[in-house]
C-alpha cells in the first residue's frame, strides 16, 4: 500500500486547508482507533499532546472526537514535547499516542504524528494501512461503547523527571543557561528541568501566544538567543525548536553547533566508555563530510538513512545501534528516548562541560566541516525534478564536482520545497553547482 497523506513526518499542512482540515482529522483520529482498537476484550486508550499552535485547539477536539466515536478513551495532555508522547505511550499503557504539531514550521501549519504502543512513531506500512481505513470508512462503536476523554495534569511533570534522570549525579549549579524555547511546546518543561537541575536560566521564546512559535527564535532562528547569550554573559545557549524534538547548541560567543557536532561529541564520548553501540552512528544523507571524517578516525561507523529522524530510529532499530540523529538537531538515544528529543540531548551537551570543566566552545566544534551550500526552491503543483531540462543540469552538476564533492537533491516531506544540497572544498564550485541547480528548478516552476 502507499501513502498519500503521510509524509516524513506524520500528515502536515496549512491548518484549516487540506489536509490539514478538522474533518481530517476526526477521520484520521476513528481510523488510528479502529486500527489501534482490534481487540475489543478491554479498555483502549490514546494520549494525545500539542505545541502551542492556535490550531491546536481545533485539532486536538477534532481528534477527540474521532477516537471516542471508535471507542477509544482519550487522555490530553495539552502543550508537551513531541518526545514527552513517545514516552509517556508506554509509560501510560496507551494504545496511541498522537503528537499535534507542524514542529519548526511557522504557526500557519499543523501536522498530526502518530506513536506505537511502543512510544515509536508508526512505520510506513501501518500509516498506508490507516490511510486505506480511512478512505474506506470506520464503523463506529456502538452508543453503549463511546471512548471518554479527560485532561491529564501530570503528563508534564512525568516527563521531566523521565528527562532529569538520563543524567544522573549531575548538578548544573554555577552554570548560567540561555533556554530558546521558540515559543514552543517546551515553553514550561525545559526551564524547569533546567532550573530544577541548578542552572541560573534565562529563557527566551518562552510567552506563546497561539502565533509566534518558531517566529525569530528557536533552533532554526537561533541569533535572538546568541545574543542573549553575550548580553548576560552565560556560559552556553540552548535552542529547541517548536515540538522540542530537535537542538541546536550555542557556545558562549554565540556561535552555533549544528546536529553533526553533537553526534560527533556524543559518539566520541559513548565509544570511549563502550557504550556506542557496534562502533556506529546513524545519520542522514544530509550529515556532513566532515562528520564522516572524524568518525573515521576514531575508528568508528556512520549507516546513512534517507532524510527524517523516523528512519533514523528504523535504521538503528533494525541494526541494534543506540546513537543517531540528524543535522538539523534531531538526536536519538535510544538507551533515553523512542524519538529525536531536544531537551535530553542539549542535557548531555551541560553534562559533559561539568565532567571535563571545559567551556561550550571547547566541546562543541569537534570536526572542521566540509563547505556545504544548502538552498530551497519552492514549487506549486508540477514536480520540477521531472523535467527534463533540471535532470540534464544535475547531471552536469555531478560530471563537475566529479569525486570532488556530494550532491543531493531531494524533495521536502513537510513543505512544497526543492532542497538543492552540495558540498565541496572549491567554495567557487560549490557555489556554482547549487546556484545552476537552483535556477533551473525556479525556470521550471
Amino acid at each position: 500500500m502507499t501513502r498519500k497523506l503521510f509524509g516524513t513526518d506524520g500528515v502536515r499542512g496549512r491548518a484549516n486547508a487540506h489536509p490539514m482540515t478538522a474533518d481530517m482529522a476526526l477521520r484520521l483520529g476513528a481510523a488510528a482507533g479502529r486500527y489501534f482498537r482490534r481487540d475489543n476484550s478491554r479498555a483502549h486508550r490514546v494520549v494525545i499532546g500539542k505545541d502551542t499552535r492556535l490550531s491546536g485547539y481545533m485539532f486536538e477536539n477534532a481528534l477527540t472526537a474521532g477516537f471516542t466515536s471508535t471507542g477509544m478513551n482519550v487522555l490530553l495532555l495539552g502543550p508537551v514535547p513531541t518526545p514527552a508522547v513517545g514516552f509517556l505511550t508506554p509509560s501510560m499503557r496507551a494504545d496511541v499516542g498522537v503528537m499535534i504539531s507542524a514542529s519548526h514550521n511557522p504557526h500557519h501549519d499543523n501536522g498530526i504524528k502518530f506513536f506505537g504502543p511502543d512510544g515509536f512513531k508508526l512505520n510506513d506500512e501501518a500509516e498506508a494501512e490507516i490511510e486505506s481505513m480511512l478512505e474506506s470508512g470506520v464503523e463506529p462503536a456502538q452508543s453503549q461503547n463511546i471512548g471518554r476523554a479527560k485532561h491529564i495534569y501530570d503528563g508534564r511533570f512525568r516527563y521531566n523527571e523521565r528527562v532529569k534522570s538520563t543524567v544522573p549525579g549531575i548538578r548544573l549549579d554555577g552554570l548560567k543557561v540561555v533556554i530558546d524555547c521558540a515559543h514552543g511546546a517546551a515553553y514550561k518543561t525545559a526551564p524547569e528541568v533546567l532550573w530544577e537541575l541548578g542552572a541560573d536560566v534565562i529563557p527566551v521564546g518562552a510567552a506563546p501566544n497561539g502565533f509566534n512559535i518558531n517566529d525569530g527564535c528557536g533552533s532554526t532562528a537561533p541569533q535572538t538567543a546568541a545574543d542573549t547569550i553575550i548580553a548576560h554573559s552565560a556560559h552556553v545557549g540552548i535552542c529547541l525548536d517548536g515540538d522540542a524534538d530537535r537542538v541546536m547548541i550555542l557556545d558562549e560567543n554565540g556561535t552555533v553547533a549544528d546536529g553533526d557536532q553533537l553526534m560527533a561529541l556524543m559518539a566520541a564520548k559513548w565509544a570511549d566508555e563502550g557504550r556506542l553501540l557496534d562502533s556506529t552512528l546513524v545519520a542522514t544523507v544530509m550529515s556532513n563530510l566532515g562528520l564522516e571524517r572524524f568518525l573515521k578516525s576514531k575508528d568508528l561507523k556512520l549507516e546513512r538513512t534517507p532524510v527524517g529522524d523516523r528512519y533514523v530510529v528504523e535504521a538503528m532499530r533494525k541494526g541494534g545501534w543506540n546513537l543517531g540523529g540528524e543535522q538539523s538537531g534531531h538526536i536519538v538515544m535510544t538507551d533515553y528516548a523512542t524519538t529525536g528529543d531536544g531537551l535530553i540531548a542539549g542535557l548531555q551537551f551541560l553534562a559533559e562541560m561539568v565532567r571535563t570543566g571545559q567551556p561550550a566552545s571547547s566541546l562543541a566544534q569537534q570536526f572542521e566541516p566540509v563547505p556545504q551550500l544548502l538552498k530551497n526552491v519552492r514549487y506549486e503543483s508540477s514536480d520540477p525534478l521531472k523535467t527534463k531540462s533540471v535532470q540534464t543540469r544535475i547531471a552536469a552538476a555531478e560530471a563537475e564536482l566529479n569525486g570532488q564533492g556530494r550532491l543531493l537533491i531531494r524533495k521536502s516531506g513537510t513543505e512544497p520545497l526543492i532542497r538543492v544540497m552540495a558540498e565541496c572544498e572549491d567554495e567557487a564550485l560549490l557555489r556554482n553547482v547549487v546556484d545552476g541547480i537552483v535556477a533551473e528548478v525556479q525556470a521550471a516552476t
